[in-house]
């Protein structure tokens, strides 16, 4: 099963605030354990959300607006349940509070 797991975006992440040394060293510590468990198949940070639009459709109507995700992952796991293993022994993405949201990704077989 692949999930996306969804970086929210904070005030620090909107604001172009780059992050720490230390969090990168430990992020970049997390990405190479999710590497060596063969889960990992995609994953970036994004830039601000003011470098970004996000194109709402209702019927032919098309109005742009902003969206807020810093970054995410894609993952191949077993099940929600080490979906959300994993993120539990992830460094916190942002300096202070933060949140990450876990999204099953629909596959072929998911639409026969």
């Amino acid at each position: 099963m692949r999930f996306m797991i969804i970086v929210k975006a904070t005030k620090d992440s909107e604001a172009g605030l780059m992050p720490s040394a230390e969090l990168l060293r430990d992020m970049g510590k997390f990405n190479q354990d999710l590497v060596d468990a063969g889960i990992f198949v995609a994953g970036d940070g994004l830039q601000a959300s003011s470098k970004g639009a996000r194109v709402a459709f209702s019927g032919q109507d098309r109005a742009v607006t902003m969206d807020l995700v810093a970054g995410y992952w894609i993952w191949n796991v077993k099940s929600i349940d080490e979906a959300i293993e994993w993120v539990e022994r992830c460094p916190n993405p942002m300096p202070g509070p933060s949140d990450i949201e876990i999204r099953q990704v629909f596959e072929a077989e998911d639409f026969t």
